[in-house]
């Protein structure tokens, strides 16, 4: 081996790890203890910057498009071969032994090799700090920022690249700072290894009761409130984030949260900004002379995260792990004003809703797409993120509210009074959200009486314990009738224009319908 190439620091602890960044000039320490770092020009993923190596094992099952890029095989091997000899010859590089997956049948081991120090503090943050495990498949992750790609040369679109190769278990990131884009490679790669276990893979969080006999998943864009809504200081933790539901249960995908810290406060969500300390990073976030944080301030970007460890939320079950879901909450965030602060969903309604994903694109995770406001449709809550066709996700989610008899609930954290940007449009504030989602843990809301919302076809509370009917039927909160019809007709034609896609006529006649009184 070249004696110049400088040997790679093998299992530091969060300290050293610490203590490198810090010599590195990576990062700085802000006044609670927690890392403070900056991404560059990328503040959020780069979905056109993803692929997936297409070989015979990829072929003929990953749903190719736009969505999921192919990569050829062959350049695959020589991009990994020039990053990985510049990485090891220019760069100091940390490595650890990590998981993904907490269940010991299908979790995979992970080998992380990072050429930042805090990329690799990120990583032990949130994948699974444990040994491999014998009997797990064993990755390996490869990432370099200070590698910039030529796409004429490496056949990618820009100057960054996320690759991800099933055949040879592993995945490559080229010039990427974000360290989002390290989470989500490896949700991606469960994504498509569970569904031919018949495990289905969620983009949601989870909780439980004290006594662990109730268990919720919140299903969500970012923005929605998946990480605010689970950290819930009267219920246990699970994850904030990825799941997968097998016929033993509900296993988390990570050790850690990656949560969004735009706006938070003490008061509003103790339970993260505690969380915010020692060991912590933070991304892009704006901080002043004396190394306090603005949270409010969005200037670089309003996806400014924190990632920690499960461990700083004093109640989340140590296992990792749960019983098979109660509950699943679908959160959105509707720009329209439209949809119910909480309704009940059927099986099909579940399937249909879960297909569309509906929410508006807040603080967006994802680059070029600016800080702009605006409704999005995304499948399974998380469209880049799942290599096969979305019906393959939406027969499995089918196939477990059939066997486990889980109830489905959709919740609008968004807008109600009004549409976005209008006069009298306002969001649910996150006190009224928690008092809904606080009913929704209780007998009342199966004792309160429901009735079908017009157009939506779904149930929603006619009353409920502590709140108006006002409150629960976003019909009464509008002070013009002619506003709001408009404002339901184009939320009706939006999901049914989205929903085409499918080609699934038995989902779609469960979704939202035209009727005279709406037209």
């Amino acid at each position: 081996m070249n004696s110049t190439l400088k040997p790679a620091l093998v299992g530091l602890s969060k300290d050293e790890l610490l203590e490198n960044a810090l010599a590195n000039n990576e990062g700085f320490i802000n006044d609670n203890g927690a890392f403070i770092v900056e991404t560059g020009h990328r503040t959020g993923r780069s979905p056109k910057d993803r692929f997936i190596v297409k070989d015979d094992c990829t072929k003929d099952v990953v749903d190719w498009g736009n969505i999921n890029q192919p990569f050829c095989a062959t350049q695959v091997d020589k991009l990994w071969q020039e990053v990985e000899s510049f990485a090891r010859q220019q760069c100091q590089c940390y490595e650890q032994s990590l998981r993904v997956g907490s269940s010991d049948k299908f979790g995979i081991n992970v080998k992380t090799i990072n050429t930042y120090a805090w990329h690799s503090l990120f990583v032990k943050n949130l994948f699974i700090d444990q040994p491999a495990h014998p009997a797990l498949d064993q990755w390996t992750l490869l990432s370099v920022p200070q590698f910039k790609c030529d796409p004429e040369k490496h056949q990618t679109n820009s100057d960054g690249c996320v690759i991800i190769d099933f055949s040879r278990k592993r995945v490559l990131i080229a010039g990427m700072r974000y360290a989002g884009e390290m989470k989500k490679s490896f949700f991606s790669v469960l994504n498509f290894i569970l569904p031919m276990h018949q495990i289905l893979p969620m983009h949601c969080a989870a909780n439980q009761s004290a006594n662990k006999d109730d268990v919720s998943l919140f299903f969500g864009l970012s923005g929605t409130g998946k990480t605010t809504l689970s950290a819930d200081v009267s219920r246990e933790l699970i994850g904030d984030d990825e799941h997968g539901w097998s016929d033993e249960g509900v296993f988390n995908f990570e050790g850690g949260c990656y949560a969004k810290c735009i706006d938070i406060s003490e008061k509003t969500e103790p339970l993260i900004w505690r969380a915010i300390k020692k060991h912590a990073v933070l991304e892009n976030v704006v901080v002043d002379k004396d190394g306090v944080v603005d949270y409010k301030d969005s200037s670089k970007t309003s996806n400014t995260r924190a990632v920690y460890p499960r461990s700083f939320i004093p109640n989340c079950e140590p296992t990792n792990q749960c019983q098979t879901p109660d509950r699943l909450i679908f959160l959105c965030c509707d720009l329209y004003g439209v949809l119910p602060p909480l309704a009940r969903l059927t099986p099909e309604q579940a399937a249909y809703y879960f297909l569309s994903g509906y929410t508006a694109l807040v603080g967006s995770t994802e680059v070029g797409s600016g800080d702009a406001v605006k409704p999005v449709f995304s499948p399974c809550f998380g469209a880049v993120f799942f290599p096969h066709a979305f019906k393959v996700y939406a027969d499995l989610l089918q196939s477990k509210l059939k066997s486990s008899g889980a109830k489905v609930y959709l919740m609008n954290t968004g807008w109600h009074a009004g549409a976005y940007g209008s006069e009298a449009g306002k969001r649910y504030s996150l006190k009224f959200t928690r008092a809904i989602l606080d009913a929704v843990h209780t007998p009342e809301v199966d004792a309160c009486e429901w009735e079908v919302m017009s157009d939506f076809n779904f149930e929603i509370p006619k009353s409920l314990a502590g709140f108006d009917s006002d409150n629960l039927n976003p019909k009464y909160a509008w002070s013009n009738v002619e506003d709001y019809q408009q404002a339901k007709m184009s939320l009706i034609e939006a999901f049914q224009k989205n929903f085409v896609q499918h080609n699934i006529p038995t989902l779609e006649s469960v979704g939202p319908t035209l009727t005279e009184a709406c037209v």
